[in-house]
């Protein structure tokens, strides 16, 4: 394990370890998409590892999916975004802030513009959200034009150029997890017979564009990439080309220079080593429910450069300083992850503080 508490080159920084804190959704910003009031605390608490990826981040009012996400396309997001980011800075860590388009999971109650979401197609997920009025389904969404798709590519590269502006060391692009660019993935959401459907290469060609699109606004050494090969949940079905159609996504991405890729595995294993062997950059990987006892082993075996922790790192802000000391972690609390005040967000204690040092 001491592996990963060495310095690594990412892009143009050097992190102080090669541990990184996974994108969550936490619900807590302002109605106008701004950050939290205590954002900047909550990630500054957690900055003794290498690297930060934000909560997914939405482009545009069109991006927004749930309650209370933050936004990175206005001035007053960009003000917020950059207590954060020199609140990170100052303990010694980076930032990438996720854009997250969330596509067809949305609902009209939680967006700016109280408009029916968009997608690929015009096929509802056949699941609900939590809205202010509680949980609703979500509706038919509406199939973007072939220009508006174009747009939405334009959308994610001013999102991030404003991240930048914000004081973010680059940004991650969301295409997991069963948001909009997974969703053109899959046959079950994309039905589509212009060139963004049918085939592997039609159904790849947004992320494609997006990455070239931001690479070519703020560098290539500035963007990155996260994917869940084979997820199936809210109606994604990537179907029997799904790895496939992974294999050219990565290969195609490697020739753009991208800073990193981050993927949250699956356990399609044969696929993993396929995409490691396309990927000439640096690999995060994310292995959601990974045993305590085998954090490190990617590091180890040099299949990844990197690895990415979720609820461990929300529950532990010194979640570096208890690995090194073999020490006992604190539980997550599950009734606080999403919403609320600073109880189940900034409250954890430090093992010094549980010990009363």
């Amino acid at each position: 394990m001491s592996k990963l508490f060495d310095p690594v080159r990412l892009g143009g920084l050097t992190l102080q370890n090669r541990l990184v804190m996974a994108p969550m959704t936490r619900s807590r910003a302002q109605f106008d998409g701004t950050p939290g009031e205590l954002a900047a605390t909550y990630y500054a608490q957690r900055a003794s590892i290498g690297l930060i990826v934000s909560e997914g981040t939405q482009p545009s009012d069109d991006g927004q999916g749930y309650l209370t996400t933050p936004g990175i396309y206005t001035d007053a997001h960009v003000t917020g975004w950059k207590k954060t980011a020199e609140a990170v800075h100052a303990r010694g860590s980076h930032l990438f802030i996720q854009l997250m388009h969330a596509g067809r999971m949305s609902h009209p109650d939680n967006t700016p513009h109280h408009r029916q979401g968009v997608a690929p197609s015009a096929i509802a997920p056949g699941t609900g959200m939590f809205t202010m009025k509680g949980m609703q389904d979500i509706p038919v969404p509406r199939a973007l034009s072939t220009e508006e798709v174009r747009q939405t590519v334009a959308d994610f590269a001013y999102a991030a150029r404003r991240a930048v502006e914000a004081g973010a060391d680059g940004i991650e692009i969301h295409g997991a997890n069963a948001y909009l660019i997974q969703q053109f993935f899959s046959p079950s959401a994309n039905t589509r017979t212009d060139e963004y459907g049918g085939s592997i290469e039609n159904r790849a060609r947004f992320a494609i564009e997006i990455a070239k699109a931001i690479a070519e606004e703020i560098g290539a050494d500035r963007t990155a990439i996260r994917l869940s090969p084979g997820t199936a949940m809210w109606g994604i079905d990537e179907g029997a080309q799904g790895p496939d159609l992974y294999r050219y996504l990565v290969t195609e991405l490697d020739k753009l220079g991208l800073v990193y890729l981050h993927v949250m595995h699956q356990g399609h294993d044969p696929l993993l080593a396929d995409m490691r062997k396309r990927w000439k950059g640096t690999l995060i990987l994310n292995r959601p429910g990974r045993p305590r006892e085998q954090i490190g082993s990617d590091v180890a075996s040099g299949l990844a450069e990197l690895e990415a922790y979720g609820a461990m790192v929300l529950a532990n802000p010194d979640f570096v300083e208890r690995l090194k000391a073999s020490a006992s972690m604190n539980e997550a609390h599950r009734e606080g992850f999403f919403g609320g005040t600073e109880k189940g967000y900034t409250d954890y204690p430090t093992l010094r503080e549980a010990q009363g040092v």
